[in-house]
């Protein structure tokens, strides 16, 4: 499947060659000189404090503003190194619940993400549930990648939006609590939302994949992993509300389905609840890898959870672990390097290139 001809040159990195090969030994669970490290953590855009005070409507405008939004990221990369399997990427995002958004409806937006409301509240609405690529999102996301790409002069990547197809679409659709009673009293009409939130996504993934390639860019997104060929990061972060058989009859066939049309796929799995079901997603195949979010409070540090990582290893996975610096050499000590990519929230160069010294003679 992966056929790509076009050769990346990055002016802010100029190692880029050297830290794909990196990132692609990884997706084949294998180590070349050592294991990869990424210089940002997981969630950190969502973890900042801003005296900024608007409205929904002035939060909405300030998201849609496509030149202020790109130029944006430009100035934040201008003068940044981007150490080991750190890459500048652009991706643009209106939200995680933007692919039901192409359908209908409406998000609310606040300073770091936005959120939709249910727009299928009784089942007679079912049948106006229609992809719309003419709808303000869908062109908004058309927008702000093009706008991305005629600003790039090979300074960065662009990336394409975080796309939620089959069951957190459906979410989305339902909301949390009517999805949860859906499943037990009506789940026939969850399995036919299922398939219109999924029959779509390959048409929407190949749209945007297409209009990035054509114009010399790659496949890449929110995880930070490039590909070549196709990189999706399928998730239901919903799961942690699901029994096991609720997780084989509305996830696993959808996710197979997902899955298969692309040429690395990494897993996001959200905590411990969703970790319950990590055998299922660890017997499929297509799964290169698994990004671990362990959360905060009670689920940190990450030290609880080495058992966990280790049965990932152990089943051939590659596996994206988010560390504290402090907890690096305890980590080192307790862990084989097999499979490992690290996510270090640490933005101090000079820290950075002691930590990739010592991860070599990991």
């Amino acid at each position: 499947m992966e056929n790509y001809s076009n050769k990346i040159t990055l002016t802010t990195k100029n190692d880029f060659e050297k830290a794909m090969e990196r990132v692609y030994a990884w997706y084949n669970n294998e180590i070349i000189d050592r294991v990869p490290v990424q210089f940002s953590a997981a969630n950190a855009q969502y973890n900042v404090e801003s005296k900024d005070n608007h409205t929904p409507q002035e939060w909405k405008e300030i998201w849609f503003d496509t030149e202020r939004v790109v130029d944006s990221f430009i100035d934040s990369i201008e003068g940044s190194q981007f150490l080991g399997e750190t890459f500048p990427i652009y991706w643009p995002n209106l939200g995680p619940d933007i692919y039901a958004a192409f359908y209908g409806g409406e998000l609310t937006y606040g300073e770091v993400t936005s959120w939709s409301h249910p727009i299928v509240e009784d089942w007679s609405e079912i049948i106006g549930l229609k992809l719309d690529k003419s709808n303000k999102y869908f062109k908004k996301i058309e927008e702000m990648t093009q706008c991305a790409v005629e600003k790039c002069h090979g300074r960065y990547l662009v990336g394409y939006t975080d796309l939620h197809p089959s069951m957190d679409c459906v979410l989305a659709w339902r909301g949390m609590e009517q999805l949860c009673y859906d499943m037990i009293d009506t789940p026939d009409k969850v399995s036919e939302l299922l398939e219109i939130a999924s029959r779509d996504f390959y048409d929407i993934f190949d749209h945007f994949d297409k209009m990035l390639k054509s114009q010399g860019h790659i496949s890449v997104t929110w995880l930070g992993l490039p590909s070549y060929g196709k990189f999706h990061v399928p998730s239901c972060d919903f799961a942690t509300m699901m029994s096991p058989a609720q997780f084989d009859k509305f996830v696993m066939p959808y996710l197979l389905e997902q899955i298969k049309h692309m040429d690395h796929n990494v897993f996001h799995v959200d905590g411990s609840g969703v970790a319950r079901h990590i055998d299922k997603i660890l017997d499929m195949p297509e799964i290169n890898g698994i990004q671990w979010v362990q959360g905060v409070g009670e689920d940190e540090p990450i030290m609880q959870w080495l058992d966990f990582i280790k049965k990932i290893q152990a089943a051939g996975k590659g596996v994206m672990v988010d560390l504290k610096l402090h907890e690096l050499d305890e980590f080192i000590e307790k862990m084989s390097p097999k499979g490992i990519f690290l996510c270090i929230g640490e933005s101090e160069p000079e820290v950075q290139k002691s930590i990739i010294k010592k991860l070599e003679k990991w």
